[in-house]
This record gives C-alpha cells, structure tokens and sequence, in this order.
C-alpha cells in the first residue's frame, strides 16, 4: 500500500536513500543538493540508518569516498550539483572504468560561468560521455522512483556500472509536490542485497582497482564498458516492469505523447516536459497533430526506439537546456539527429537551445516552436538548424 506524502524532490530523494540504507554516503553540500545529504544527515542522527556518512572537505573527496567504500563491497551514494560535479570529474571516470555501480544524485544546476545557481542541464551533459547511466526525471515522484530503480539497474551482473538520477535544480528539488512513496519494506525487496562478485575485502580473490591499464589491455577494457552500456538498455526496462508491479507507475526509455498520428513534434528532457505537454493539449484542442517524446534515458542513448517513434513525423525541434559549443546545437540534438539518419524517410529536424540558467520555458514558447515546425513542414525547408529562443534578443 503506497504512502501518500507532499515532499520536495531533494526530500523525496533523502528519502529513497533512507529506505536503500546504502552503507556510505560521501557528502559535501552545494546549491541545490545540499538538501540531500542534509535531511539524510538528520536519518543518520536519529538512527534510522546504519550508513557510515563521511563528511569531506570536496566533492572530489566526496566521490573518492564512494570509489572506496564501492570497491571495498558496499553500496555507496552521494549528491552534487553544477559545479561539483565538475570538480568530480576525474573520479567519474575511475567509478565506470573499475565498473563500480555508485549511485549519484544530480540536481541539475547551470555550469560556472558566470556564476549561476539556477536550472539547466550543462553539469550532467558536461560529462555525458563519462561511462555513467544518466536517467532524468521530470517530477519529484519521478525521481523518487528513478533514485529506487538505479541500483539493481547499475548493480545487474550484465552491467556493473554507476548510475546518475537527475532532476531540475529548484524546479523539482525544491517544489513541494504530492507524491506517492512505497512502503520500507516493499523498497528493500525491491532494491535488495547488493552481492558484489568482486571486491577488496573478499579475502578468497585478492584484486586491485583501478590499476595501471598498459596499451595491451586498455581498449579492451574500453570495450568492456561500451558492451555494458549495451547492455544497460534491456536492463533498465526489466527493471521499470519489475518496478511497475510494486508501484503501478510505468516507466521506459522515454515517454511518447501524442505520438500515434504527430506530425510535428518536440523532443526534450527534464521538468519541461509538463509545459510542452500543455502546449501539446491546448494544440491538439485545435485540432493540429502535435506530440512530445520525453527522453527518460540519455545514457544509454535510445537510438533505434527514438527513431522509430518520432518516424512519422514531417518535422521535429529538439530542445536542449544545455549548449554544446559545438557551432552545431546541443547535445541532445546530436544524438537524436544521428539516430533519424537511417530512417529511410526522415522528418526535417532543427535545434533550439532554451532555459540556459533557469531562463523559463513557457506554453507560448512551446507553441511558439511547434509554429516554426508547421512552416518547415509546409515548405520543406529548415533554414537555420541551431537555433537558441527565450532570449532577449528575439
């Protein structure tokens, strides 16, 4: 029987974490996660947790702690934001490269500089080609029920790799929502005993971690993680259905709305979701087919399922909150535009780079992009494929 709770997403994640026990949290407080490790720090006070909380002097160090305690044969957990998931950099590698399923709360926060504390998603997709899982979430529930799917999807035998929920700095993490929460010991089934195979302490199988990686051995241990990765995507659904049986809420790689007979649609990821899903309603009442896909998953990169969903399509604008400085859009962009490539028809596709710094994304705005879809549909012509809107200049 599912508990019925109005929590912040930060709140809601503590909150997951207090129900896992993980055995560390490294914990170094940034805007907006500081939250995190702060109503957690208050479980480890009251008892209601055996974690072994470290306070360090960095992110860097908090992440360290993590690499540690993982390779030691525990479940470790942390939390960051912008630029200390930045300062984590170097260390993100080593967790995916020794294979070790840490799970990370991102709270995404625009990246340094200038200084900015409030939502975009350029600290997550700095280091999107990191090794890491990346699962985003547009509610608070959502990363409630991202932050409990993460360890048996990183822990799976097939993957072994580390796992970072996402969710909008200030937008979720610290918008007080209703939210549905599942019972303590409904999650502990669920999530289970972590049962490493490898690890320092296992006394019968001595083993370094992160070693030196001579020309002889590197690639294909590079290659080893690419196949994980692969490996991840099958993974993560079978872990959304076993989900979807103690919760009733069902999860995928992403979320198709109104997809069925669209002609025009957005892709995008992240809180504004909600908006584009009302400017998709208030179109649909005016009888113009429009649709929206929400990517849930970025890393893996639902390839060949985006591009089967967005197949139908005359012309689609991906939206990302995040720039490149490629000089050819954003990230998601990329990767989308790559996966149409081989449909034998492919819808014309353009860019638009919005919400930088918590700039807001309005219903107008949404309608204002699917308008700009109407006439690349009408003429056939994209014009300028990277586009930035929400700005002042316009």
């Amino acid at each position: 029987m599912s508990i019925r709770e109005r929590l912040s997403g930060n709140e809601a994640v503590a909150y997951a974490m207090r129900q896992i026990n993980p055995d560390v949290m490294g914990a170094f407080p940034i805007t907006p996660s500081t939250e995190i490790p702060q109503y957690f720090a208050q479980y480890v006070a009251d008892g209601l947790v055996d974690t072994e909380f470290v306070t360090v002097e960095s992110e860097h160090s908090s992440i360290s702690t993590c690499i540690g305690a993982q390779a030691a044969g525990g479940r470790a957990v942390t939390a960051t934001s912008s630029c200390g998931l930045a300062l984590m950099f170097e260390l993100l590698y080593v967790a995916s490269s020794s294979r070790l399923p840490i799970t990370l709360a991102c709270v995404n926060r625009a990246l340094t500089g200038p200084i900015n504390i409030n939502n975009d998603h350029s600290d997550s997709m700095g280091c999107r080609d990191a090794g890491w899982i990346q699962i985003y979430s547009e509610t608070n529930q959502e990363a409630y029920d991202n932050f409990l799917q993460a360890m048996p999807i990183g822990e799976h035998s097939a993957v072994r790799l580390p796992v970072m929920i996402c969710q909008d700095g200030f937008i979720t993490s610290h918008g007080v929502e209703n939210i549905e929460l599942l019972e303590d010991d409904v999650v502990k089934g669920f999530v289970g005993e972590y049962q490493p195979e490898h690890y320092l302490l296992k006394h019968e199988n001595p083993l370094a971690v992160g070693p030196y990686d001579v020309t002889h051995y590197y690639m294909e241990h590079k290659i080893q993680q690419a196949e994980a990765m692969k490996a991840a995507k099958p993974v993560i659904l079978q872990v959304a259905e076993a989900f979807e049986r103690v919760s009733g809420r069902k999860y995928g790689l992403f979320e198709s709305y109104h997809m069925e007979d669209a002609e025009l649609a957005l892709v995008l990821i992240g809180s504004s979701a909600g908006t584009a899903r009302a400017a998709v309603d208030q179109l649909r009442a005016q009888g113009r087919r429009v649709g929206m896909v929400k990517l849930r998953v970025f890393r893996p990169f639902p390839m060949e399922e985006l591009a089967a969903a967005l197949a139908g399509c005359k012309a689609v604008a991906v939206m990302d909150k995040a720039e490149s400085f490629s000089a050819a859009g954003g990230p998601l962009f990329a990767e989308t535009r790559s996966a149409l490539y081989d449909l034998p028809q492919r819808p014309l596709c353009v860019n638009y780079v919005y919400g930088l710094g918590g700039r807001d994304f309005t219903v107008d705005t949404a309608c204002t992009v699917f308008d700009a879809l109407a006439d690349i549909a009408r003429t056939g012509k994209t014009g300028e494929t990277y586009r930035h809107i929400g700005q002042r200049s316009e």
